[in-house]
C-alpha cells in the first residue's frame, strides 16, 4: 500500500509520532543515512525505536516498503513489528521484507535454490528427520553412538554453520574429536544426501544464501539494488553466519551502508548457542563513519535499581558503555535488597513467605517473578509455592518433576520401592538401550501373565529357567543385579546413597555425561538436585508419596501466578517485584562457566547478573546461602562476587546467616581467576548452626565424633576405606559412607 505523510503537529510542525519522543530515541529515527549503531539499554524503548524508524523511513518517501530489510530474532518480535508499523501507518503494509534471519533466507533461497543443487520446493527437516538422517550417515564409519550420539554429531554440525564453515572449509584447526575424527567426513556426508533429497536443515537456509551471495555476485547485485535500507534487531545476539550474511548485503559498493543496527552489549548472555558480542563491539570498525546514538533513559526501574546494575556492569571491559538513568520522575524507590540465608531450603522459604506477603497487601502474583542461573534451581520453589497454595508457571521450561531425566529417575527409585510397579519398570527397561526391544518386552508380558506376577518377577523366572536369550538376557541380568544391589544399600546405607548407585550401576548417569548435547550437563544438576532433594525424607516411600501429591495437586487455571524462570528466559521480560536467588560462587557465576570460558564467561556471567536486576521495576533482592547441600553433603559457599560489586550505596544487606567460613587476606580462597578479595560487605552476626568442618575419610578414625544430616551426632566405631560404622546418639548404629559426613568439634 502507497503511504502519505502524517500530518505535522499543530504546535511543533513535527509529526506527531516524534512529539512522543526523548531526544535520544528522535535522533535514531531521524538519522536515516549511514551506518548507525542504536546502543538501546534495558527498558529505554528499544521496540519502540526500531518500529518508528521503519515507519518513519516509509513516510518520509526515503524507501518503499520493499525496499526495507528488517531483522528479528523470533517470530514474535516480527509480528510486533509489523503490528506497530502498521498501526503507526494506519494499517497492514505489503511487500515487507521483514522477519527472522531464518524465514527471509528461506524467501531468497526459493529464489535461488539451483545454485546450491536444490530445486524451489525443497523440504526443511525438522529435527527428527534429521537425527534420522544423521544416524544413517554415521553407519558406515561405524560410531560407537553410546559414545558419540547422533544428537552430539548434529551439534558439532550445526555449530560449524552458525560459523559459517562449509564442509570444504573445516580446517584441522576447526576440526573436532568428535566420532572418533570422522566428524568433517560425516558432515560432507550429510551435505551431500540432504541435496540428494532436496532437503536442507535450519541451518543450512543461512549457510546456502551466505554462500551464494559470497560466490555468485550477479545475486548479491540483485539485492544491493533492493533494499535501500536495513534494520536488525538484538544485533549483540548476532553469531558468526549471521553477521557475514548481514555484512555481506549492507556493504555496497560506492554506497552509503544504510545498515542500522539496535542492540545492547550489556546484555549478550547467548554465547552458549554461538551468539558473539564481538560483532557489536566492532561495529564501527566495520562501518567506518557510523554513527553510534546511547538511549540510556530506562522508563522501566527504579533509579536505584538502575545505579546498581550500571554499578555492577562496569566491572565488564568488554563492552562500548552507557549509564542508565531514571525516565520516570517518580523513579526513585527502594533500594536492592540483599539476603543472607543459611541454605538453599530456607533460600526458598524466605522467597515464598514474602511472595506470600506481597499477595496479602494487593500485589499480583503475575508482577513478580524468581530468576535462576540454572534450572535445577526452581525445584524447593515450586514446593514452597505450592504447599503455600500460591499459583506459579514455570516460564520457558517444564515443572522440576515434569522432567524426562527426573521422571526417568522416579521410575528407577518406584521399582527400587515397589519392585511389583510395572508402569515404572515399563519406562526404564531400555533406558538406557540396552536392547530390549518390544519382541522381548512381550514375552516378559506374557510369562507375568502366566505366573500372576509382576514384570520383575517374570524376568528372574526367565532367568532362572533359561528362557531369556540373546542380548537382552545380559542386558535384563545386570539391570535386575543393579537393583538388588541397591535394594542391599537401601536398608543399610539410607536412600540418598542407594539411589545414586543403582542409577550408576544400571548406566543412567553414564548416559547423560557421555551425551554431548548442550542439555546434557543441566539434566545432571537436575539429577543431582532430585537426589538432595531426597535426602530431607525419612524414607524413599515417604519421598515417592510426596512427589505424587506434588504432581497430582491441580493445577490453577487463574493467571494470576509467579513466574518461575531462569534469567536466560528472563531477557525482554519486566516485572514489579524480582527474586535472583543462588548469587554464590560457583552457582553464580556458574563454576562450569568459568572453568570452560575464563574470564570472556566472567564477563558474560556478568551481563546476565545485570539483566537479572534489570527486569525489576520497583523491588529486586538477591538472595545467596551460607551452605549448599550437594547430594547429601553440606558445603559451605562464599557470596558471589557480583554482591560484593553492587556499590554499596545502593544496597541494603540482611538475614542472619553467616559465613562459617571468613575470607582474609592471610587466608584467600583462590577461584578460576585467583584470590578473591576478602574485602565482602558486613553481613551481620549470628551463632554459628553447628560446630562442624568438611573432612576427608583420612581425617575420620574409631572414636572420631561425627555430625551426619538425617542422622545427627555419633561416635566412629569402625573404619573400612570409605565406609564408617557410626553409633548416633539418636539413630541408633548405621553404616554411612565417609563422604557424607562431617567432623564435630
Amino acid at each position: 500500500m502507497t503511504q502519505s505523510p502524517l500530518p505535522p503537529s499543530p504546535v511543533s510542525g513535527q509529526p506527531d509520532y516524534l512529539e512522543r519522543l526523548n531526544p535520544e530515541q528522535r535522533q535514531a529515527i531521524e538519522t536515516i543515512d549511514g551506518p548507525l549503531l542504536i546502543l538501546a539499554g534495558a527498558g529505554t524503548g528499544k521496540t519502540r525505536v526500531l518500529t518508528t524508524r521503519f515507519a518513519h523511513i516509509l513516510l518520509t518517501g526515503h524507501a518503499r516498503p520493499h525496499q526495507i530489510l528488517a531483522v528479528t530474532f523470533t517470530n514474535k518480535a516480527a509480528r510486533e513489528m509489523r503490528d506497530r508499523v502498521g498501526a503507526l501507518l494506519g494499517g497492514p503494509v505489503e511487500g515487507l521484507w521483514l522477519g527472522t534471519f531464518h524465514s527471509i533466507c528461506a524467501r531468497m533461497l526459493r529464489r535461488h535454490a539451483e545454485y546450491v543443487g536444490l530445486t524451489t520446493g525443497f523440504t526443511i527437516l525438522d529435527t527428527d528427520d534429521q537425527l534420522r538422517l544423521v544416524k544413517q550417515v554415521m553407519e558406515p564409519y561405524r560410531v560407537d553412538t553410546k559414545r558419540w550420539p547422533p544428537q552430539g554429531m548434529l551439534g558439532v554440525i550445526q555449530r560449524w554453520k552458525d560459523r559459517g564453515l562449509t564442509p570444504d572449509r573445516v580446517t584441522p584447526a576447526e576440526d573436532s574429536e568428535f566420532g572418533g575424527g570422522c566428524a568433517r567426513r560425516v558432515y560432507a556426508d550429510y551435505q551431500a544426501r540432504l541435496i540428494a533429497v532436496n532437503a536442507c536443515d535450519f541451518g543450512d537456509l543461512m549457510l546456502h544464501m551466505t554462500e551464494i551471495m559470497r560466490t555468485r555476485p550477479d545475486v548479491l547485485a540483485q539485492y544491493h539494488r533492493l533494499f535501500r535500507y536495513i534494520l536488525v534487531d538484538e544485533y549483540q545476539d548476532t553469531n558468526t553466519i549471521q553477521y557475514l550474511w548481514l555484512r555481506l548485503l549492507a556493504k555496497r559498493a560506492g554506497q552509503p551502508s544504510n545498515i542500522a543496527c539496535v542492540g545492547d552489549d550489556d546484555q549478550s548472555i547467548y554465547s552458549w548457542r554461538g551468539a558473539e558480542v564481538e560483532n557489536i563491539l566492532r561495529f564501527e570498525r566495520d562501518f567506518p563513519g557510523a554513527k553510534v546514538v546511547r538511549l540510556e533513559r530506562n522508563y522501566r526501574s527504579t533509579a536505584q535499581i538502575l545505579a546498581a546494575a550500571a554499578g555492577l556492569i562496569a566491572h565488564n571491559d568488554g563492552r562500548l558503555g552507557k549509564t542508565l538513568r531514571p525516565g520516570r520522575e517518580d523513579a526513585h524507590g527502594e533500594k536492592v535488597q540483599v539476603v543472607s540465608v543459611w541454605d538453599s531450603d530456607e533460600e526458598a522459604r524466605v522467597v515464598a513467605g514474602a511472595i506470600e506477603r506481597l499477595r496479602a497487601d494487593g500485589h499480583p502474583l503475575s508482577e513478580i517473578a524468581i530468576l535462576m542461573r540454572a534450572g535445577f534451581q526452581t525445584r524447593p520453589f515450586e514446593e514452597q509455592l505450592m504447599t503455600r497454595g500460591l499459583p506459579y508457571r514455570v516460564v520457558g521450561g517444564l515443572r522440576f518433576y515434569e522432567r524426562a531425566e527426573i521422571r526417568d529417575c522416579l521410575a528407577y527409585m518406584r521399582v527400587l520401592a515397589q519392585p511389583a510397579d510395572d508402569l515404572a519398570f515399563e519406562r526404564i527397561v531400555n533406558v538406557p538401550r540396552r536392547g530390549v526391544g518390544t519382541a522381548a518386552l512381550q514375552k516378559l508380558h506374557l510369562e507375568a501373565r502366566q505366573i500372576k506376577g509382576p514384570l520383575t518377577a517374570a524376568v528372574a523366572r526367565q532367568m532362572a529357567d533359561g528362557t531369556a536369550k540373546g542380548k537382552s538376557k545380559a542386558a535384563l541380568q545386570s539391570l535386575m543385579q543393579g537393583f538388588e544391589r541397591a535394594t542391599e544399600t537401601l536398608a543399610r546405607e539410607g536412600q540418598v546413597v542407594a539411589v545414586e548407585q543403582l542409577l550408576e550401576d544400571v548406566g543412567y548417569l553414564a548416559m547423560w555425561r557421555e551425551d554431548k548435547s548442550p542439555e546434557a550437563p543441566g539434566r545432571l544438576d537436575n539429577i543431582k538436585e532430585l537426589l538432595r532433594a531426597i535426602g530431607d525424607f525419612q524414607s524413599l516411600e515417604g519421598f515417592l508419596e510426596h512427589v505424587a501429591l506434588v504432581t497430582e495437586a491441580e493445577d490453577s487455571a487463574a493467571e494470576d501466578k509467579v513466574s518461575l524462570m531462569t534469567l536466560h528466559g528472563a531477557k525482554g521480560l519486566e516485572f514489579d517485584s524480582v527474586f535472583l536467588p543462588g548469587w554464590e560462587e560457583g552457582v553464580f557465576p556458574s563454576q562450569r562457566s568459568l572453568d570452560e570460558g575464563g574470564l570472556k564467561s566472567l564477563e558474560e556471567e556478568r551481563r546476565l547478573a545485570y539483566v537479572g536486576l534489570t527486569r525489576a521495576r520497583r523491588r529486586a533482592t538477591v538472595l545467596h546461602a551460607a551452605r549448599r547441600r550437594i547430594y547429601a553433603n553440606w558445603q559451605d559457599a562464599i557470596p558471589s562476587r557480583f554482591i560484593e560489586e553492587i556499590p554499596a550505596d545502593y544496597v541494603e544487606h540482611s538475614g542472619q546467616a553467616m559465613q562459617e567460613r571468613r575470607l582474609t587476606a592471610a587466608q584467600p580462597s583462590v577461584f578460576a581467576f585467583g584470590p578473591v578479595s576478602s574485602r565482602r560487605p558486613n553481613y551481620g552476626h549470628a551463632p554459628r548452626v553447628t560446630d562442624v568442618y568438611d573432612a576427608s575419610p583420612t581425617d575420620i578414625t574409631v572414636g572420631t565424633r561425627v555430625f551426619h544430616q538425617k542422622f545427627g551426632y555419633g561416635i566412629v566405631t569402625d573404619v573400612d576405606v570409605d565406609r564408617l560404622q557410626v553409633q548416633f546418639e539418636k539413630a541408633g548404629e548405621k553404616r554411612v559412607m565417609a563422604s557424607f559426613v562431617e567432623v564435630a568439634v
